[in-house]
C-alpha cells in the first residue's frame, strides 16, 4: 500500500485568511504515487480549518462577514475561553464550523474535485 505523509506550515499575514493550497495537495498526491485512494487533509492547528470550496473573492468576503456574525471576536471578554490570557476563543468556534478536514478520492491519480472544487486551509 502507498501513502504519504506531509506537513505544511502556512503563514497567515492577518488574524484570518483562507489559503488555496490545493496545487500543493495535487502536487503531494502525484509524489504519492497512489492511483486509487484517499486523501485525507487536516489543520493540526485547534483554530485553524480546512475546507473545500469556490476559489472566489465574494464568497471569501461572505464567509468573513458570515463567521464575524456567528462568533464575534469582540468584546473579547464574553467568552469565558479567553479568561485565560487568550483572545482566540472565536477562532476556536469559527473552526468548529468550518472544518478541521477534508477527505478527497483519488482517481487515475489525481484528485477528483468538482468543477469549480478548490481545498483551502482558513
Amino acid at each position: 500500500m502507498k501513502s504519504l505523509t506531509e506537513h505544511l506550515w502556512f503563514d497567515v499575514p492577518a488574524r484570518r485568511g483562507f489559503i488555496n493550497f490545493t496545487p500543493t495537495i495535487e502536487e503531494l498526491v502525484e509524489r504519492s504515487g497512489v492511483a486509487e485512494g484517499l486523501c485525507l487533509v487536516n489543520a493540526m492547528h485547534i483554530t485553524a480549518s480546512v475546507f473545500i470550496n469556490d476559489d472566489e473573492s465574494g464568497l471569501h468576503h461572505d464567509y468573513e462577514v458570515w463567521l464575524e456574525k456567528l462568533a464575534p471576536h469582540a468584546p473579547t471578554d464574553v467568552y469565558r475561553h479567553n479568561r485565560t490570557g487568550e483572545d482566540n476563543a472565536d477562532a476556536h468556534l469559527k473552526r468548529q464550523i468550518m472544518g478541521r478536514e477534508v477527505v478527497v478520492a483519488i482517481t487515475a491519480g489525481k484528485l477528483d474535485l468538482g468543477p469549480w472544487e478548490q481545498i483551502f486551509y482558513g
